[in-house]
């Protein structure tokens, strides 16, 4: 018996290299994640405070882009509203000249020959105002009416 338990102590004395990797390696890992417990809630708070300063400045970048591209838009509004108005005023004017020269070639007055009769009417009225007499005035006497002849007889 004593030779096994000689056998059993050179055993435990000298162990294999790959038990000894494994068991370096396990270790490891236990380190590792002791570690890991001990600096994770700084390193969470960390990545979180990366990732509020990160959003920030992608929020801010794409705040600008929308300012520009609101501005660009309302630019090309702008001219394109310009434009429209330029050319419906062509438009208006090229169809009140030929609506005037189709009244024209009807007979119809235009507009300043009405303005003009209308000064005239005016001139006439004001001329026959003053030579025409002046009214009675309300104070005289009513004229007197006389009974006809064809009264006066039946009257008799």
């Amino acid at each position: 018996m004593s030779k096994k338990t000689t056998a059993s102590t050179t055993d435990q004395a000298v162990t294999p290299p790959s038990e000894e990797s494994s068991q370096h390696i396990w270790l490891a890992g236990l380190g590792a994640m002791a570690k890991a417990q001990s600096q994770g809630t700084k390193a969470f708070e960390a990545l979180i405070a990366d990732g509020l300063a990160f959003q920030r400045k992608t929020h801010q970048a794409a705040q600008e882009k929308i300012t520009e591209a609101t501005e660009q838009l309302s630019h090309l509004a702008k001219d394109f509203g310009q434009q429209t108005t330029g050319r419906i005023d062509r438009l208006e004017h090229l169809f009140e000249d030929r609506v005037a020269r189709a009244l024209t070639r009807l007979g119809m007055p235009s507009m300043a020959d009405v303005e003009a009769l209308q000064q005239r009417v005016a001139a006439l009225e004001a001329q026959l105002a003053a030579r025409a007499p002046k009214a009675p005035s309300k104070t005289a006497k009513a004229p007197v009416v006389r009974p006809s002849r064809t009264a006066a007889k039946k009257s008799r």
